[in-house]
């Protein structure tokens, strides 16, 4: 209700938060519901061996050769046993993402299903 209350406000509403929260309130009991009924949600958190891999970047600096540097890191992760497979770059370009997934999917053995 706060963020309804804060987008009517956006809007020029004149009410305050109390007369949102009772409309609120008044059409929950309307449609049946509890005005604190949410959606159910289920993500699952079990993945079968080959069935998925995460893959992010980071920056990290680092010193090469005496002098500061800022690289990319492309960390690729196997959703099933966590098994991590990480590589840095110089920049975050299509072509390194690419080359990671490829190095990864050899460091791994094989192409899991599905990128997340």
């Amino acid at each position: 209700m706060t963020r309804i209350d804060d987008l009517l406000q956006c809007e020029r509403f004149e009410g305050s938060y109390d007369a949102v929260r009772s409309y609120a309130r008044r059409w929950a009991e309307a449609q049946g519901k509890d005005a604190g009924d949410v959606a159910p949600a289920f993500i699952p958190l079990l993945f079968q061996p080959g069935e998925a891999y995460q893959f992010d970047w980071s920056h990290e600096d680092v010193e090469i050769a005496g002098k500061p540097i800022r690289v990319k890191v492309a960390h690729m992760r196997l959703c099933a046993s966590r098994a991590v497979y990480v590589r840095a770059y110089p920049r975050e370009t299509q072509e390194m993402v690419l080359a990671a997934d490829a190095r990864g999917f050899a460091f791994f053995g094989g192409i899991p299903l599905r990128g997340i």
